[in-house]
């Protein structure tokens, strides 16, 4: 007799729809533990539109729940597949848990795939975590191999979905993943080679404590074996605690820089071990161009420079942002700084990036929009140094504002002016994605640009 077997896809993401082509593929009573093939899926999502907005197509074994109902009757599934924006301490998913229902993931799903091939042509696995610089470090740790001859596969939390990639993963000799604390949370498998950057306080409003985040970073070595590597920055007090959890071999990384290019040295390190030459190395470096979002320079107008770095969605972020300015004008001569921050709180403490600002001259003006521009407001005011602060509803008024005061200060002080956009923020108060938050934010400046030019 057959056995229904019902499977639930939780997020319809750009994850959620590469795991229900790789079920497709593979057979989803497979998938649920089943030898015969009568299996449903159900796809669960709070976008009531997402059907829609994704062109799906008609399916005798395809079903929906959305919209506010989308966490409803969790139990009759015999598995749910998590999507990385969904908390898996969700209570929700924590009764289907008590209940019986088995949660996993597509993260989850990948390293399994992995696990079950022959030991010698299992390609080695890097995994890289952190609060900030994952997808510049792992980006980087990829271009390095692959200019040194090496066969290597991006995934993860950056690129292309993991399960998308497998095919090319299971012929690789390298896997470079980057891998956030929601692919952690729950994952029972540990990379081989693991790298763990800074560590600081983030994703509060998904997190129910520090505690909680900072544990979800430890999987990356926590299942480890004593024969795998782990990687980690040796002054970041939270990187040694993670990396202790590990009962790998340990490489303590301190970078001589405290700015973003700090991500290159692990990158580099990481790349000696694994036998790539000093040459390729600073080769593959110097042709790097940065990825988009991330200290991305936009334009440069009558002495004025824009920066794109809508990916810092935390305090710390943003820090490191100012930091790597700062550094760059003691080499390259004095900048004024219009810093236009703000967004969506996460629960976040903004006293670092206060005291970065009261301890940069550099720093002009700072312009705050977004649901959280009171709070972050109230930490640079507790400060002795006089600094401007100008409050706007939008980004659109954010950067006309920052435009017509940096024109001011290069009348005044005949210094170059650089505007910094480093939200330290989650973008959801008005964006759909940081990404999209930092699209808007070149059209404003090429539209700005473009008047200018024409009006000369």
């Amino acid at each position: 007799m057959k056995k229904q077997a019902y499977i639930a896809i939780l997020g319809f993401e750009r994850e959620g729809q590469s795991l229900l082509k790789f079920l497709q593929k593979r057979g989803l009573a497979q998938m649920a533990g089943h030898t015969r093939i009568n299996a449903d899926i159900w796809i669960l999502d709070r976008d009531s539109e997402v059907r829609r907005r994704v062109g799906a197509r008609e399916s005798k074994r395809i079903h929906w729940q959305l919209g506010s109902g989308y966490l409803k009757n969790l139990a009759r599934f015999n598995i749910i597949y998590r999507s990385p924006g969904i908390p898996y301490t969700l209570p929700q998913l924590y009764q289907a848990r008590c209940d019986g229902v088995i949660v996993s993931s597509a993260t989850k799903l990948f390293f399994e795939e992995l696990e079950r091939l022959p030991e010698r042509k299992r390609p080695l696995v890097i995994g890289v975590t952190g609060s900030k610089g994952k997808g510049t470090t792992t980006t980087l740790i990829y271009e390095i191999l692959k200019r040194g001859g090496r066969k290597t596969v991006l995934a993860g939390n950056i690129g292309r979905p993991m399960l998308d990639t497998l095919s090319a993963a299971k012929k690789a000799q390298f896997v470079i993943l980057e891998l956030s604390s929601f692919q952690l949370q729950d994952l029972p498998y540990s990379p081989d080679i693991a790298v763990v950057l800074d560590i600081f306080p983030d994703h509060l409003d998904a997190h129910k404590t520090l505690r909680e985040y900072y544990g979800s970073k430890a999987n990356i070595g926590r299942f480890q074996k004593k024969q795998d590597v782990i990687f980690y920055f040796g002054n970041n007090k939270l990187s040694r605690t993670i990396a202790s959890k590990s009962p790998a071999r340990k490489f303590s990384i301190i970078p001589k820089t405290d700015d973003l290019k700090k991500n290159f040295e692990m990158a580099a390190a990481v790349a000696r071990f694994l036998g790539v030459s000093k040459e390729i190395i600073g080769n593959a470096m110097r042709s790097f161009r940065g990825l988009e979002h991330r200290m991305e320079r936009v334009q440069t107008i009558e002495n004025i420079t824009f920066w794109n770095d809508s990916a810092a969605t935390n305090p710390e972020a943003a820090v490191m942002a100012i930091r790597t300015l700062v550094e760059s004008e003691k080499q390259h001569g004095k900048n004024g700084i219009i810093l236009i921050t703000g967004g969506k709180d996460k629960g976040l403490d903004y006293t670092p990036l206060a005291k970065t600002i009261q301890r940069s001259p550099h720093v002009e003006l700072v312009v705050l929009f977004g649901e959280n521009k009171n709070k972050i407001e109230k930490a640079l005011v507790i400060s002795n140094r006089k600094l401007v602060i100008q409050k706007v509803k939008n980004l659109e008024s954010a950067v006309k504002l920052a435009y017509h005061k940096s024109q001011s200060l290069i009348t005044n002080y005949q210094l170059p002016i650089t505007i910094l956009f480093s939200p330290a923020s989650a973008s959801f108060d008005q964006f759909q994605s940081y990404t999209d938050r930092g699209e808007q934010f070149k059209r404003i400046v090429r539209t700005l640009v473009g008047k200018r030019h024409r009006a000369l």
